[in-house]
């Protein structure tokens, strides 16, 4: 297991750093045009993905700070318990080490901090950080993961 959260660490460092650097390269608003689709920007969200939550007068920071730190020990829990499976496993990391960036960022300014965005005309997709990348694409190997061990089931059972 101490790979797996050795990698966890890992993107952990890598979201702060890039969430400093971008905090401190960019003003609050600012974007930098990076393709014809995507910007560097530096945006502030003191709610959850979405903004969900984000207009509330402050309880909001406790409790997704509580719910990143629960969610985190659930996680570490089931770690422990399938260490053998390692799409599962590579899953669970990425999901840990997402929700405790965004945790960290939460307790230390009282939001998050998000930089990545996405846009087509005058459609954009939320900003969103390495963080909230390892938690989406964490989930996303979760389905894989339960679609794959689904089929392996049924054609043992064939």
């Amino acid at each position: 297991m101490g790979r797996w959260l050795l990698l966890a660490l890992l993107l952990i460092v890598v979201d702060q750093l890039t969430k400093i650097g971008f905090d401190h390269a960019l003003r609050y608003g600012e974007r930098v045009n990076v393709l014809p689709v995507f910007d560097f920007t530096l945006l502030y969200n003191k709610g959850a993905a979405f903004s969900f939550l984000a207009d509330q007068p402050g309880w909001q920071r406790w409790f997704f700070t509580i719910l990143g730190i629960g969610a985190s020990a659930f996680i570490l829990w089931m770690m422990h318990t399938h260490r053998s499976q390692h799409r599962f496993m590579l899953a669970l990391t990425l999901i840990l080490s997402g929700a405790l960036g965004n945790v960290i960022d939460r307790i230390a300014y009282g939001h998050v901090v998000d930089f990545l965005l996405f846009y087509w005309q005058n459609w954009y997709y939320p900003a969103f950080n390495v963080a909230d990348a390892g938690i989406t694409v964490g989930a996303i190997l979760l389905i894989i993961d339960e679609i794959l061990r689904l089929r392996g089931q049924h054609a043992r059972s064939s």
